[in-house]
């Protein structure tokens, strides 16, 4: 990945409260597009809100993977994370995957 990609958050209200949406903007073929991304699972929010901390971005790293089966296949593909750090330069980061399918086409389009 040559260039730096964002995940950004925003807020949106639900049955009263406040919660944070997160996702990547993009341009694919001058079309805009909104990829949604969530947690692995939703005790991921907490740690998205200890890396995101007070800022409404952090970048997005890919960690390549390597599989190979019993047969010999190889499958290899990304894993995401969204990554931060603090004054003192300790890094945080929490794991994170495209919300539906179609995220995921528009996320591999875009790392093209």
């Amino acid at each position: 990945m040559n260039k730096k990609i964002f995940v950004e958050r925003e807020t949106f209200e639900k049955d009263g409260n406040t919660y944070f949406s997160y996702f990547i903007k993009g341009n694919i073929r001058v079309r805009d597009v909104k990829i949604g991304v969530v947690p692995p699972d939703n005790g991921g929010y907490v740690v998205l809100d200890i890396v995101f901390n007070d800022t409404m971005a952090c970048e997005l790293v890919l960690k390549p993977y390597e599989i190979k089966d019993e047969k010999g296949k190889v499958t290899r593909g990304n894993s995401y994370a969204v990554v931060s750090a603090d004054e003192n330069g300790e890094v945080y980061e929490c794991k994170i995957k495209p919300s539906r399918s179609s995220d995921k086409t528009l996320l591999d389009m875009l790392l093209r």
